[in-house]
């Protein structure tokens, strides 16, 4: 039988069926770092079929919220805004940190009102992502804000600075497919959003 190898001197046939992973066992962590937005742990893990457990790195951050907001022209409300992780523009739906005890729709709405001065008649969670697990305990909840008008007034953090628009929502998915949205959550939010958005137009 022919032999497939990847990197990390574990081997299997190709006819052979790996083992199902196993449940490692979490032990103790220590704090190595501790910034405005995240601590960064050493967590011990030990896989019950390895004498000694292993380190790994988890970055431990509050929970965020990331808004897709309709207006009642079925336009999605969008910011342009700076990211220091790229060094570039991104384009997103409104969102950001959700306060401590603070309820996941409420914090989208929130969040939508200080950052684009939207206001919307219902509000309601799609759903719930982890951003990265592999090295991230945070969640992201995607809340959708129906009816959504520019009613308030802006309240920025003082490192804050958005271009609002609002764009029809085909476009917006046109806009995702061709690159023009890259930021994850913003197109987990757009996939959520997407079966709600079919039955708005097959209702039209």
């Amino acid at each position: 039988c022919l032999q497939t190898s990847c990197r990390g001197g574990i081997f299997f046939a190709m006819s052979e069926q790996p083992p199902s992973p196993q449940r490692w066992k979490r032990l103790g962590s220590r704090e190595v770092a501790r910034t405005r937005i995240f601590s960064v742990e050493s967590v011990d893990f030990h896989h019950p079929k390895r004498a000694k457990p292993q380190d790994f790195f988890v970055i431990s951050a509050p929970d965020w919220v990331n808004v897709v907001a309709l207006t009642p022209d079925h336009q999605l409300v969008l910011v342009r805004q700076f990211r220091y992780g790229t060094d570039d523009f991104s384009v997103e739906i409104p969102g950001g940190v959700i306060d401590a005890g603070e309820d996941p729709v409420a914090a989208g709405v929130r969040e939508l009102c200080e950052e684009t001065g939207y206001v919307g008649t219902s509000a309601r969670l799609l759903g719930r992502v982890h951003p990265n697990p592999a090295m991230q305990n945070n969640r992201c909840h995607l809340v959708l804000v129906e009816g959504a008008r520019p009613e308030a007034r802006l309240d920025w953090d003082a490192d804050e600075e958005f271009e609002i628009m609002t764009r029809p929502v085909d476009e917006v998915y046109q806009l995702a497919y061709a690159g023009g949205i890259t930021h994850a959550m913003v197109l987990d939010g757009l996939l959520l959003f997407s079966p709600v958005w079919a039955e708005l137009k097959e209702s039209r």
